[in-house]
């Protein structure tokens, strides 16, 4: 079997994302340190064996912040895409099965979402719904539930022509069926494709909203977190930024690794 670059750097992808998560879950047990204790007598400690990636201004452990941080991106991501395709999907496939005049109201409202910066959007309503992880994973949720909606109505207007799907109509097949039966099933490969691609994106935001204020509070370890606390001091301690920037640009960049092979191999065209 010939194995080419994208094979390699998928599998590799696949090995980061399985380690980081299992980092995340296991973190109490795997980090050395408390991700909260601070140690004023080993501020700004290089790199070392007492501290393998350095520790930062209030003397924590960088590493086991790391560690902990990933437990705020991965739960972000993960509730945030969960609300992305439930919302989304639901309005799409509404809009797609209901008449004209349901289908334009719907996809006006996802539109108008759309037409907003995603980070503007994000600090909207988060402002809306007040400050904190929780309220994070809900505008974050929101925010990519257009993104979902239109995807899904896009491809159950082709599905619902298909001729098995009018066979089973016309044999009087509930609605509900047709959708369970045949629609459900044909979108599930594009819809895989659009969360991996999201849960990048909702990593970045989520990054984003700590790092202005309005996403995980202190002294909780977020990476976006991390990165505003490093901003002062980076010609002193620029360890304190490059990890947790390391951690947050490979995690992304595997997530949109792994959308890109998956649309390839979901592809029934390629």
């Amino acid at each position: 079997m010939k194995i080419n670059a994208s094979t390699v750097l998928f599998y590799l992808s696949i090995l980061f994302l399985v380690v980081l998560g299992t980092a995340a879950m296991a973190a109490p047990k795997i980090a050395p340190y408390d991700p909260v204790e601070q140690n004023l007598d080993e501020r700004f400690s290089p790199p070392g064996r007492s501290h393998l990636l350095g520790t930062d201004n209030l003397g924590r452990d960088v590493f086991s912040r790391i560690i902990f941080g990933s437990r705020s991106a991965l739960l972000v991501g993960i509730v945030a895409v969960a609300i992305a395709v439930l919302l989304g999907s639901l309005v799409g496939l509404i809009a797609a099965l209901s008449g004209e005049l349901t289908d334009n109201t719907l996809m006006l409202l996802m539109d108008s979402l759309l037409s907003f910066p995603t980070i503007l959007l994000a600090i909207t309503v988060v402002s809306f719904l007040g400050y904190g992880l929780l309220q994070v994973m809900i505008a974050i949720g929101i925010i990519f539930s257009p993104v979902f909606a239109r995807l899904v109505r896009a491809e159950t207007l082709v599905i619902k022509t298909e001729g098995y799907v009018e066979a089973s109509q016309s044999l009087g097949s509930p609605i509900v069926k047709i959708v369970y039966k045949h629609i459900i099933p044909n979108l599930l490969g594009k819809v895989v494709v659009q969360c991996s691609i999201t849960f990048a994106l909702t990593v970045v935001i989520e990054a984003s909203l700590s790092y202005l204020g309005l996403g995980t509070q202190p002294p909780t370890a977020s990476w976006g977190l991390m990165l505003k606390d490093a901003r002062n001091y980076l010609a002193l301690a620029p360890w304190m930024a490059i990890y947790p920037g390391l951690a947050l640009a490979l995690t992304v960049f595997c997530f949109n690794i792994l959308g890109d092979v998956l649309s390839e191999k979901l592809n029934p065209k390629i």
